[in-house]
């Protein structure tokens, strides 16, 4: 059983920068894709940016792409979400996930049902 646990999230005027991590504690050894997805009230949940623990599968929405980067730390099992020239239409809750991959297919899924486990999520208000 693999925990998430999100942190980072917080109140920020536009135009700053904020960084999100995500702690995972218990890894089996199998290779996964991580996500970040967000949520806004009234919204469907949408996919932010991806990776894949054994290397590529980078992935960025559009509405996100060139301001945001998403990385990890394997030593760490820790994931981030580096934001930053940050709109108020990025205010949302952030959520870190995790999907077991059996076969590597080049890509990471950007659909949440994709996902195995997901973290309790942090909020992320942007003002103008």
């Amino acid at each position: 059983q693999v925990q998430l646990v999100e942190s980072g999230g917080d109140s920020v005027q536009a135009g700053g920068s904020l960084r999100l991590s995500c702690a995972a504690v218990g890894y089996t050894g199998r290779r996964y894709c991580m996500a970040w997805f967000r949520q806004a009230p009234g919204k469907e949940r949408e996919g932010v940016a991806t990776l894949y623990t054994g290397g590529g599968g980078e992935y960025y929405a559009d509405s996100v792409k060139g301001r945001f980067t998403i990385s990890q730390v394997n030593a760490k099992n820790t994931l981030y979400l580096q934001m930053n020239s940050l709109q108020p239409e990025d205010t949302a809750m952030y959520y870190c996930a995790a999907g077991i991959v059996p076969i590597w297919i080049g890509s990471c899924a950007t659909n949440p049902p994709s996902y195995n486990y997901w973290g309790q999520g942090t909020q992320v208000t942007v003002s103008s």
